[in-house]
């Protein structure tokens, strides 16, 4: 019998080292806008959460209007940085060798992000993992974490159950989005969220490299495993 394993992962602050580019981002942004950038503790904060969303928390008050405007400077300034020499972002270490291992192994893989699907699509042809996920499912698809849609429409659209799966990620959003799909949640703690906000948001483990998130998931595939044999 055949069960089907499936490992949803996070891309900013999980897969992908994106904390400078992301602050650097924001920084021309808010710059771009007229307004004083914010510091890296806030930013890191609202990583995960929509664009939209996103600006709303790091100003306060502001209108639709402008929340539109700051979002596209934000977007501006990412397209302008990935064409500038010597640009990259990197994946953590260890980070492609889990999800071929995973691919190795019989698991089915996913993405849930607050990225749109064009740096999504970067991140994937710069690092040559286009055999790696079987759909990814960004804040451009519908309603952005901690809403449980990412991760709900995973699940539908590989027929997986919830108890099969797992959302892994860095943020609180992630947890928050995970628990409310139905699905096991592991934080890791090398990402934006401190390891107090991941647990607040509902991780039930919660990981410091990728040697033990391999450990968790073979865990938790030998669990599944049993369970689909009783």
């Amino acid at each position: 019998m055949t069960t089907l394993k499936l490992a949803i992962f996070d891309f900013d602050g999980t897969l992908v080292d994106s904390r400078r580019n992301i602050q650097m981002a924001m920084e021309r942004a808010f710059t771009a806008f007229g307004m004083a950038p914010p510091a890296y503790d806030d930013t890191r904060k609202i990583v995960g959460l929509s664009l939209f969303e996103a600006c709303q928390q790091l100003v306060p008050g502001i209108d639709a209007d402008g929340v539109n405007i700051l979002a596209e400077h934000y977007k501006n300034a990412f397209l302008d940085m990935r064409k500038e020499p010597g640009h990259s972002e990197p994946l953590y270490d260890g980070a492609a060798e889990t999800l071929r291992r995973l691919r190795k192994d019989g698991w089915l893989v996913a993405g849930a992000t607050g990225k749109s699907h064009r740096g999504v699509a970067t991140v994937i042809e710069g690092h040559a993992l286009h055999d790696v996920f079987d759909v990814v499912r960004c804040a451009d698809d519908g309603p952005g974490k901690p809403h449980p849609f990412m991760v709900a429409d995973c699940l539908k659209h590989l027929g997986v159950d919830g108890v099969d799966a797992v959302m892994i990620g860095d943020t609180s959003f992630d947890m928050a989005m995970g628990r409310a799909a139905g699905v096991q949640t592991l934080g890791v703690s090398w990402g934006f969220h401190t390891q107090d906000e991941i647990a607040d948001g509902g991780a039930h483990l919660i990981v410091h490299n990728f040697e033990d998130m391999d450990s968790a998931l073979d865990r938790f595939a030998a669990a599944r495993t049993l369970d689909h044999t009783r």
